[in-house]
This record gives C-alpha cells, structure tokens and sequence, in this order.
C-alpha cells in the first residue's frame, strides 16, 4: 500500500460542489489501495479577505494577532472536506497544523517549519482514515499558533511527505502543469511535462506562481517527487524532479514576471570596507528579503547602492534603510515602487553560450530599458519599469521559440 500526499489551493475547494469533486477524487485514489494524507488551503479567496478585514481594523497589525486571524481560514475547508469525504463513504479526519505537531520558529506571518511529529498522523493512518491537514500553519514551541506565508499549503505538504516517506507528492491546482510562461500573459505558452528542482525553484522565487520557493526547497533536498495536476480534469501535469542529462537540451525552459518588488537606492555611500555589511545587517535584524543588489562605484570616494525588496516589506524595511543611511552619512534615499522583474530560467544555459545576448537584443527590439541585471548559472534577471514587464515576458518568450507552434 503506497503512502501519497495530496495537496488542494484555494481554488480547488473554493465552494461547495468543488469540495465534492475533491472529495471523489479522494476516495479514488484511497479505493485504489492507496493511504492518503490530504493537505488543504482555506476556500477561494479567504486569506484575502482576511488580510482585508485586518486592514481595516489596523493599519499596521501585529503579527501574532494576525497568525491568530489567517489561521482560522484553513481550519474551515479541512473540516468541510472531512464532511464530503464521510459522505462517500470514508473515514476521514480533519486536524490544524498544530494538532499534527507542526513545529515553527517564532516568525510570525512568514515561519519556518523545523519539526513535525507524525505520530497522530500515523496513528489515523493505522485505523484506515483519510487525514486531512490544516496547510500554511504550525506553533511554536510555546505553543503560538503561526502561519508560514503565502502558498505555504504547498510548503506544509511537501515536509509532510518527507517526514511520512510517502510515494510522492501530488500538488492539486487550478492549472493542469507548470507553463514555459504565464498562460495568461502568453496564449501560446507550453506546459512542460518534467522540470528540475533548480528550475522550478527559481521560477518560483523569480515571480511564477504556481508553487512555493520553500517547497521545493524540502522536495529538492529530500528527492520527493512532486506533481503539479489540476483538481477538477483528469490530465496529465508536471513533475518537478532530479536534473537529468535530457534537460540541457533545453536552453531556456521558463519566463517568469514578478510584480512584487519595489528598488530601493541609497545615494553618495561612503566607499569604504565594512559600510555595505552595514546596511544590510541592519534589515537582516529587521527579517527583510533582499533580492537583486548593485553598487554603483564612482571615481569619488562614494558610492550608490541599489536593491529590491517585496513591497509588502517596505513599511518595515524603508524606516530600517532611513534610520542605517542617516548612521553612515549617505546622502539620499529613494524607493520605486514601478518596477517589475522579468527573468529566464534553464539548466541549459550552463552549457549554452549567448543567452545574455538574445535576452537583451529581446528587449532592445523593443525599446524596453534594462535598470538592474542579475544572473546565476541557470538564470538571468532583468529589472524594467514596471509598464514594461509583461510586454517583456511576450518578448523573451517569442525570442526563444517557447510557444506551442515550436
């Protein structure tokens, strides 16, 4: 009997008749001999609205309070699926994150998983239940709730079949597979039928949405399979797996556009050893991300120094910029929020000369100004103003010959 983790977003149980459909896919799969652990996200666009309640009630909420309120979300749709599982037939239990001993730092809204205790998953398991798992939430060793961010559910379940040595994983969306592009964006694009775990991760972190950066992390580390399928057709999907030799064959597998970021640039730096380590030590003591970053040196004794950070950090990490350029006698600080980041992704660039090339002649064909580049060995990253960006993605995309007609 094969043990399998089946992950459902939002979408795939935003009401009633779709949470039937999950729940005879379910019981599917279990009447086939499988054992299942089913993690679920809270119903359509419930975080959402959460998020915009909290709004309205504090500008700035706390982040406890805020796990307290997310929390409740996932609560809801893994009770109700429990129900439409019983209904079929099946027995089936519902539990929080915290119930099945997800343990987490103390981050609040953006927590990291460091244990699970699976001993009442496996005790459920035993009896012949269908488990169905709370995503995006866990404690704290003192017993606080906390949520693990956005898309989180797909963190939640992929540690799950780590921890549970499942089969695989099995990623239940609104979209059949992973695309070569934003499908939305570009018609055209194709869905690839296997992609690597570097790939996939750095789609992920570069904007595309189809899973969490920190999920694949876990399946890359501990070689877990996953598959992205849809919830509601019976198609074939993606599976996110080990690079093989195949893959270099493809130079570029994805475009990826990331709305969500925002540059900041601190002007006329003092240019000595020690000042960058500064600045950014004091976000890291305020939890920002820091994406791309640039130093522009001059032939003075001073410097500019650009970056990115997510725009829903900027509250917190502009004040902490503010506060570190004032202490180092930096002159000015600036921050556009009209950016956007349009990146490519393949592990064949690691024996392919040229990308760089065709990626900016791309862009050039189209007038579109280049602000900020960054590259990795399987990855180029280019900041545009954010008018520009999906007409970049479109650009890229049809300069490598990504779409179905290729």
């Amino acid at each position: 009997m094969a043990l399998i983790v089946q992950k459902y977003g939002g979408s795939s149980v935003a009401n009633a008749a779709r949470i039937k459909k999950v729940a005879k896919r379910i019981v599917q799969t279990k009447r086939q001999g499988n054992s299942l652990v089913v993690v679920v996200s809270a119903l359509g666009d419930t975080t959402d609205e959460l998020i915009a309640l909290a709004r309205q009630v504090s500008q700035n909420p706390n982040g406890r309070e805020m796990d307290m309120l997310l929390a409740t979300g996932e609560q809801v749709s893994v009770a109700l699926l429990a129900m439409a599982i019983h209904e079929r037939g099946e027995n089936a239990v519902s539990f929080t994150g915290p119930q099945v001993g997800i343990i987490t730092d103390r981050f609040h809204t953006k927590a990291r998983i460091l244990d699970i205790n699976t001993e009442r998953i496996q005790k459920a398991l035993r009896r012949g239940h269908i488990v169905i798992v709370a995503g995006f939430q866990g404690k704290t060793e003192t017993e606080e709730i906390t949520t693990l961010g956005r898309g989180g559910s797909d963190l939640t379940a992929v540690a799950l079949a780590k921890t549970l040595k499942a089969k695989c994983c099995e990623i239940y969306t609104d979209v059949d597979g992973i695309y070569r592009a934003d499908p939305r964006l570009v018609p055209e694009a194709r869905k690839m039928s296997v992609v690597s775990y570097d790939e996939i991760l750095e789609l992920a972190a570069l904007g595309a949405k189809v899973m969490h950066s920190r999920s694949i992390e876990v399946g890359k580390k501990y070689d877990v399979p996953i598959y992205v399928l849809h919830s509601q057709r019976n198609v074939p999907g993606t599976l996110i797996t080990k690079e093989n030799k195949k893959m270099e064959d493809t130079v570029v597998s994805g475009v990826a556009l990331a709305e969500d970021e925002a540059k900041i640039t601190i002007f006329h730096v003092p240019d000595k050893p020690g000042v960058a380590a500064k600045i950014f030590a004091e976000l890291a003591k305020a939890n920002i991300n820091i994406d791309m970053i640039i130093q522009n040196k001059t032939q003075t004794l001073a410097t500019d120094i650009s970056f990115t950070v997510f725009k829903n950090e900027l509250s917190r990490a502009l004040p902490a910029v503010r506060a570190v350029a004032k202490k180092i006698g930096a002159r000015q600080v600036s921050c556009d929020q009209n950016i956007d980041k349009v990146s490519v992704v393949g592990v064949g660039m690691k024996s392919h000369s040229g990308i760089a090339a065709k990626v900016f002649a791309a862009l050039a064909k189209k007038k579109i100004n280049i602000q900020m580049i960054s590259t990795s060995e399987i990855k180029i990253s280019c900041v545009v103003d954010g008018s520009k960006g999906k007409d970049a993605v479109r650009a890229i995309h049809r300069e490598f010959r990504l779409g179905k007609k290729n």
